[in-house]
């Protein structure tokens, strides 16, 4: 990934998280990709914590606290501007810019 390269102060790390309920949704999300999936649990209702959108990209800060939402379904990343405004918001969150 591109971000990978920089030299930011915070690493950018990204995960997918299922949304309770969805589970069965898991092994298809799963196939083929590379980035790791986490399951919410009613221990940690985090789509309910965060106000989750289906197709949310949510940015923590070091203290897992919200720092910026971006919608996929709002931005679709097949469009260059779409795809820039993501990763300015991920650089600028860790500290590049």
């Amino acid at each position: 990934m591109e971000i990978d390269a920089l030299d930011l102060p915070v690493e950018v790390r990204i995960h997918g998280i299922n949304e309770i309920g969805q589970e069965s949704g898991n092994a298809s999300a799963c196939l083929g990709k590379d980035i790791p999936w986490l399951q919410e649990v009613p221990a940690h209702p985090v789509w309910t914590t965060w106000a989750v959108r289906y197709r949310d990209v949510v940015i923590l800060d070091e203290n897992n606290e919200v720092v910026g939402i971006y919608n996929l379904t709002d931005h679709n990343l097949g469009d260059p501007e779409a795809f820039e405004a993501l990763k300015t918001m991920l650089i600028g969150f860790a500290g590049g810019g």
